[in-house]
């Protein structure tokens, strides 16, 4: 009996043993390495479906599914699927969100899926959080609440990023990403989030950004227009720069440098505080001359490449665009800018 209790009792730790095991392994999977894994799988991506008609009615979409299909073709690995969830909003007390928002939404995400891109989710409301982040907060959380129990099922390769372009003081947004980041975690415990610093995803500002320490889940989203007189000249929304025109970006050794300045700050901040950065945005306006483009494109991209950060460019279609839905062709100078080595 008490050889059999002792062999009892070695299974048993065995047993044990073995669990704990696989606790650890599935621990370590979603540890300190795991957002650096899941942001080199990024890799190389693309803004989509910011403005597409198709949010409204999936049978206007501008966007195809052979546009996904192209779109991994082409070289890349990601796409960041822009949503606009409150002009969807049922006007009730809890913010419903009106169905026809999630058809577009799994049609998009499923497409992506099926051609092997990682898709970012990107709650893309800033204009009306910036104008009244605290007025809105109780919409913005019923409806992440919403999204995230909706795509609980998704796999790995589908991301969540809680806000783009956060416009408002550091503490309302610290605060403000807290909440979402506790609602969303209560259906989505394994999710890789992106949760960036405020005022345009800014590199500046990402001293101010807290992040939930005990989860290493998470990758922080900025972005890149600088300089901006260059990179939003004769943008009509712009009002600084609207009226500019014929500034050049040239690979001169100060304009690199600055690059190179700015990147480096952000690169120090990542490895301070051991979290990987995706570059979320960046991009030219067309009023821009293609050379220039061209140039400051292929040198922000290959940058940021350097630090092993992923990207995803502004984007597919609308402005800054890389395809030309309406002649059915890519832009093919920025195409090249931004993936040079994909003939």
């Amino acid at each position: 009996m008490k050889k059999l209790a002792m062999i009892n009792c070695s299974f048993l730790g065995l047993v044990i043993f073995l669990i704990t095991g696989i606790n650890v392994s599935a621990q370590g999977m979603l540890g300190k390495g795991y957002a650096f894994e899941q942001n080199a799988r990024l890799g190389r991506g693309v803004n989509i479906l910011s403005a597409d008609p198709g949010w409204k009615n999936i049978l206007k979409a501008r966007m195809t599914e052979k546009d996904f299909k192209l779109i991994k073709e082409a070289g890349f690995n990601n796409v960041r699927i822009a949503v606009h969830p409150f002009r969807f909003s049922m006007n009730d007390s809890t913010y419903t969100i009106d169905p026809v928002f999630f058809i577009t939404l799994d049609w998009a995400i499923k497409e992506s899926l099926k051609n092997n891109l990682m898709a970012i989710v990107d709650f893309h409301e800033h204009e009306a959080m910036g104008r009244d982040p605290l007025g809105n907060k109780s919409k913005f959380l019923f409806m992440w609440q919403q999204i995230a129990d909706h795509c609980k099922g998704y796999p790995s390769d589908v991301l969540f990023e809680i806000a783009n372009e956060p416009n408002m003081k550091p503490e309302i947004w610290n605060e403000i990403h807290t909440d979402a980041y506790k609602i969303i975690r209560k259906s989505n415990p394994d999710r890789t989030l992106l949760i960036g610093p405020i005022y345009g995803n800014q590199i500046k500002y990402l001293k101010d950004l807290i992040l939930p320490d005990d989860d290493r889940n998470v990758i922080v989203p900025i972005h890149y227009y600088s300089p901006i007189q260059f990179t939003h000249q004769g943008a009509p929304w712009s009002v600084k720069n609207r009226d500019l025109s014929g500034i050049t970006w040239t690979n001169s050794a100060s304009e690199e440098q600055a690059v190179n300045s700015d990147f480096d700050t952000a690169q120090a901040w990542s490895e301070i505080h051991n979290r990987p950065l995706t570059l979320g945005e960046f991009g030219a306006y067309e009023k821009a001359d293609m050379p220039s483009r061209v140039r400051w494109t292929n040198y922000i991209a290959r940058q940021a490449e350097t630090r092993k950060w992923s990207w995803s460019y502004w984007q597919f279609d609308s402005d800054f665009i890389v395809y030309n839905i309406d002649k059915d062709e890519w832009v093919t100078p920025i195409k090249y800018a931004l993936i040079p080595n994909k003939k």
